[in-house]
């Protein structure tokens, strides 16, 4: 890491001892290269890629100005400008030019490196030429922090075959044309790849220049420039994995064999039990029980006390001996219930079934499902029966079963050892929201979850399961729809904005359980799981059963240098205290290695846009935080990060962005 800062900086020596410019991707081409470039071309629009693998500063690169400052001194018209973070970036590249190339362009200038100089090719319309680089340029031009050549040999062809490059693109890697062996635009080499070179002549064909193109002398390739063949597999390996049913993400070390294969236990019975009355989105309930009451298992303790809101219930059955506030995973502290168990576990006179499902209205499944104070109970907390009563028509219920998160087996396990309740608690949804069908999204890391629904499915005319590759945050709403729908969530809309419906499969069990047995959402499946756990597993434990007494029951902490988390390692609260009680939300406690990374400055590698999933760019969520710029941050759509931390995971410089994204949006919410 501190090799690779030191190379961003343009102060810095090399191991030669050669000073290094500020720059690793391009370099604007000689004076007297442009104006040979500018003869006979006008009306020209110029496009610049802010420089990468630099110490990021937020301010503009001069090449730009200096660009167009040139161009109008040829006395060419310059139909305008755009200065573009990570051009190579092809789905955001696109977002963000549509429409920006004004009408009477006819040529486009590009200051980048060859892979942003084709994604501009891919879409512009024009003739697209290079300013940057030499035709021999062998500079500190390249995909990473190193003296590599550029992407494909250091022997740029873009600016003569229309901005396709015939060393990547090419399955032989041919400079003079193709070979004779394309079958109906097929290459012979690979049948599924397109033929490079039928492609630059139909783009040629297309702007006019393909006589020019033809009367080029013939090229030799110089082997000796790289190992192009090196070069090629990298950015085909680059270009493929960069969208994998949605975009961006990650692929951390997923860790589930700890615990994957390890059946439910029922945790044994808490002594005490300490309720949280804020377990849920929106207001905490009320409490409607006094110190000294005696309550049985199921019966409310707490009243919803809005809209978005959700009733507590008691797990046990026992005496109310405080009603104070007590250390909470999430929020510090919050008021709580405290009931002491008496063991006898008597069930509350409302636990009782309901109507079976086809005697119910969607309306008495919603008033079930409310009473019973179930909410997503894959983290988020949001009440379930007002994501039954959604504002628009619903078509497709997606359950999550993806499970994204590293460690956590908690909904694997639910899946097979409940899967008639889970198909229950989907066929209630279905028929409440009136959708058409229900879709089971399992990622390929659990066959068996997967061979185990599809066979308890296959009579189910309205229900699917779909197999998604492993990827993370699949599990997030918004990629879940999009990796499996190909709809959009628009800019803050809802899944119901595009007709879905999304519901956690622990939750869909608990739906499950209101409706076939009249219980409240009184317990969950925890993993307890990590490298430093003794005997990692799988529990259904009550809820308000106190952490640590889990971990203990589990044999203790092995080591030192512990991180303990609730929740996933990705998206879980460090816990500092373990005296905290096991809530609607808590899907894990892991405990792994503490992370003694020190932060270093940023050095613009664009890693964190490439696997943002939301597709925002986090660089400048950092830069903006520390210089305390809370309005950049809200024009840069900070309110739409899904705190996912891929890009925290992903970052070299090891910053803690999602803090700072998190400072941002606490600062953006006080604006006036």
């Amino acid at each position: 890491m501190l090799y690779l800062n030191s190379y961003s900086r343009g102060n810095q020596l090399d191991k030669e001892g050669e000073r290094l410019e500020n720059y690793t991707k391009y370099k604007l081409k000689s004076n007297e290269e442009l104006v040979s470039l500018l003869a006979g071309k006008d009306n020209l629009f110029i496009v610049a890629c802010n420089k990468c693998f630099k110490e990021f500063e937020t301010v503009d690169e001069p090449d730009c100005d200096e660009l167009v400052k040139l161009v109008a001194e040829q006395g060419k018209t310059i139909t305008g400008s755009a200065r573009v973070d990570f051009l190579c970036n092809k789905i955001q590249t696109e977002k963000k030019m549509q429409g920006m190339i004004p009408e009477g362009t006819e040529n486009v200038l590009v200051i980048s490196c060859g892979l942003g100089i084709q994604t501009v090719a891919d879409m512009a319309g024009k003739p697209v030429y290079a300013a940057s680089n030499s035709l021999n340029y062998t500079g500190h031009h390249g995909m990473a922090l190193t003296k590599k050549s550029c992407d494909a040999c250091a022997q740029c062809y873009l600016n003569i075959t229309g901005g396709i490059c015939p060393i990547v693109d090419c399955s032989k890697s041919l400079v003079n044309g193709q070979c004779g062996g394309a079958k109906d635009g097929k290459c012979e080499v690979d049948c599924n790849k397109d033929c490079a070179w039928e492609k630059i002549y139909r783009r040629l064909e297309k702007q006019g220049r393909l006589e020019e193109f033809l009367n080029q002398p013939v090229q030799i390739r110089d082997y000796s420039k790289v190992n192009f063949k090196v070069i090629n597999d990298y950015v085909k390996s680059v270009r493929e994995s960069r969208l994998a049913g949605y975009y961006g993400g990650v692929h951390p070390s997923e860790r589930k064999e700890y615990t994957e294969h390890l059946p439910l236990e029922r945790f044994p019975e808490p002594e005490e039990v300490v309720i949280p009355l804020s377990m849920h989105a929106g207001a905490p309930a009320n409490p409607v029980v006094q110190v000294g009451d005696t309550v049985k298992v199921g019966q409310k303790i707490g009243e919803a006390a809005a809209f978005i809101s959700s009733p507590i219930h008691s797990s046990v059955s026992g005496t109310v001996v405080a009603i104070e506030p007590h250390g909470h995973a999430t929020r510090g502290e919050c008021l709580s219930v405290v009931i002491r168990s008496d063991g006898k576990n008597t069930l509350d006179e409302s636990v009782k079934p309901h109507k079976s499902l086809d005697e119910l209205t969607p309306d008495e499944i919603v008033e079930i499902v409310r009473e019973a104070g179930i909410v997503g109970m894959g983290g988020a907390g949001f009440p379930t029966s007002v994501k039954l009563k959604p504002p628009k028509p619903i078509d497709t219920i997606l359950l999550n079963g993806c499970e994204c998160e590293p460690y956590l087996t908690a909904d694997h396990r639910v899946l097979l050892e409940f899967a008639d309740d889970v198909i229950y608690g989907l066929k209630a949804i279905i028929k409440t929201v009136n959708a058409e069908k229900g879709l089971i999204v399992i990622e390929d890391n659990k066959p068996d979850a997967i061979e185990l629904m599809q066979a308890k499915t296959a009579d189910c005319d309205n229900i699917e399961v779909v197999v998604a590759k492993t990827k993370y945050p699949q599990g997030a709403e918004k990629m879940l729809i999009k990796r499996v729908m190909g709809r959009q969530v628009p800019r803050g809309g809802l899944p119901a904005d595009v007709g879905c419906v999304v519901s956690n499969i622990s939750t869909t069990k608990a739906i499950s359980d209101a409706i076939q047995k009249g219980m409240p959402l009184i317990e969950r499946v925890v993993t307890v799981t990590g490298e430093r756990v003794k005997k990692p597993g799988n529990y259904i434990v009550k809820i308000g059963t106190n952490t640590k007494d889990l971990i203990d029951y589990c044999g203790g902490l092995v080591g030192d240098d512990i991180t303990i988390k609730a929740g996933g390692p990705m998206m879980g609260f460090v816990l500092k205290d373990t005296n905290v009680p096991i809530m609607k939300g808590s899907n894990g406690i892991i405990a792994i290695d503490t992370d003694y990374s020190v932060e270093q400055p940023c050095i613009k590698c664009g890693r964190c846009v490439d696997v943002c999933p939301m597709e925002l760019s986090p660089l400048y969520f950092s830069k903006y935080a520390d210089e305390q710029n809370w309005q950049g941050m809200k024009d840069m759509n900070v309110m739409d990060c899904v705190e996912c931390r891929s890009c925290e995971y992903i970052c070299s410089s090891r910053i803690p962005l999602v803090s700072k994204i998190k400072a941002g949006k606490s600062a953006v919410r006080g604006m006036k």
